[in-house]
């Protein structure tokens, strides 16, 4: 029978078996092109039985220790044979870094095989050598043409590959440029085929747009195992990795790094790092236990609160969520009897933390009522917990965890919601007061100093 040709769209890589002026999936206009074969048919009926629940085996799952332990922290456990990490972030942030570093130690028992579209060979070895990494079992190969790059994988046979980056890379029978809608899709596609079959380890690079989303089709996120954000303020050696999607661990968890002239280094007591270490104890800074996927971590949130020299008073929140910070100011003027209507408002995490969880909302309110009283927060207070519009303290998911990491510290007391005050647990050292209300919450405070 004969291959019957199709059309699709060069913005969305929508399929056709007509032509058609304007896309129907992304309302594009004359983005349709003919290609040539037989669009993808459907499995022919009867080809696999379906099985029962209890019928499917399920093996453990096999790991890797990528070299790294705050990037094997970020996969699960570390790198799952034949899954796909899709890795994005700023340009320069250190992606390619990383995974050098990764390949290299991970070239020591695996063979491990590094493409690079961006750059050439000579390159990629020079900033292997400048970051002092000897890997003789790590191959290069600068190449832009999936097909070719999978013929030379199928020669090597690397158990771990990199694609630096998908953005670069391009199926030769599809018209449109690399980088487009299409050839992202269909490359990425091609590559998690080959990676499945092979069961090879396979990252990719992914570039961002300018709102730090990654560039390209949404659906390249749908076919890969994980997503892997790098996020860091350019101004700073702090770097962090950060799950956003993981079919093989928990979402959310965070692996933190500091960028040197050797490359990255890990930080096995990233709350330690964030934390500040000088013995002045100042208004408005308050330290807050918050939770990145399994693990507890101490941030310094602070909070400057100053009279308004106009008539339009600034509400500003670095790291924090900032139509939040609207709104626990109300509830600071309702519940806890201090107005900030006519002042100008700053709320800062400190060492470049971006905080999303609502157990932040207690820290923020005691930082603003810190600042605008002037009186310090003790040195050895932590706190946590969600506060609701009636002023109510909510609890928040593993509070013992995060009384044990405070605790770990050398931390004392801590102000928390009165539901993650366990009866029967102990939390070390610390001293836990455990709040029902707003108001309780910022007596205590006031009570301590």
């Amino acid at each position: 029978m004969k291959a019957r040709s199709y059309y699709q769209c060069r913005e969305c890589g929508a399929r056709s078996v007509q032509w058609a002026g304007r896309c129907d999936a992304c309302a594009a206009w004359n983005t349709m092109v003919a290609m040539g074969g037989a669009a993808p048919a459907d499995v022919s009926a009867g080809s696999k039985r379906a099985m029962s629940l209890s019928e499917v085996r399920c093996e453990g799952v096999t790991r890797w220790s990528s070299g790294l332990q705050e990037l094997d922290r970020v996969l699960g456990g570390g790198v799952v044979p034949g899954s796909v990490v899709l890795l994005g972030g700023d340009p320069g942030i250190g992606k390619s870094t990383i995974l050098i570093q990764t390949l290299a130690a991970m070239s020591a028992n695996l063979s491990a095989l590094y493409v690079t579209g961006e750059e050439s060979t000579a390159q990629v070895a020079l900033r292997g050598r400048r970051l002092g990494l000897l890997a003789p079992g790590m191959k290069l190969l600068a190449e832009t043409n999936v097909e070719a790059i999978i013929a030379q994988a199928r020669l090597e046979a690397p158990r771990v590959l990199v694609i630096d980056s998908i953005q670069t890379v391009y199926l030769p029978h599809l018209a449109q440029a690399p980088g487009s809608v299409a050839q992202v899709r269909e490359a990425a596609a091609t590559l998690v085929r080959y990676a499945k079959e092979s069961d090879t380890a396979l990252f990719l690079v992914g570039h961002v747009t300018k709102e730090g989303q990654l560039a390209g089709p949404r659906v390249l996120e749908h076919m890969v195992d994980a997503v892997l954000y790098f996020e860091g303020d350019s101004g700073s050696r702090y770097r962090l990795i950060r799950a956003i999607k993981n079919r093989f661990g928990a979402v959310n968890e965070i692996g933190v790094f500091v960028m040197t002239e050797g490359g990255l280094r890990e930080v096995t007591n990233p709350s330690a790092l964030f934390l500040r270490q000088d013995a002045h104890n100042a208004p408005g800074s308050v330290t807050l236990v918050t939770q990145e996927g399994t693990r507890p971590l101490l941030v310094e949130v602070q909070a400057l609160i100053d009279e308004s020299p106009g008539g339009n008073p600034r509400r500003v929140a670095l790291g924090l969520d900032g139509q939040r910070l609207g709104m626990l100011l109300a509830l600071l003027h309702r519940h806890g009897g201090h107005a900030t209507g006519r002042h100008d408002v700053f709320v800062n995490v400190a060492g470049g933390v971006r905080v999303t969880e609502t157990a932040s909302d207690l820290a923020v309110l005691l930082a603003c009522a810190s600042s605008l009283t002037d009186r310090p927060v003790p040195r050895d207070l932590v706190v946590f917990g969600e506060v609701g519009l009636a002023g109510e303290m909510r609890p928040v998911p593993r509070g013992q965890e995060r009384l044990r990491e405070a605790a770990k510290l050398g931390f004392k007391r801590a102000i928390v919601p009165a539901a993650n005050v366990a009866k029967r647990t102990t939390h070390g050292d610390i001293a836990v007061f455990g709040a029902k209300q707003l108001r309780e919450a910022l007596a205590q405070f006031l009570k301590d100093n």
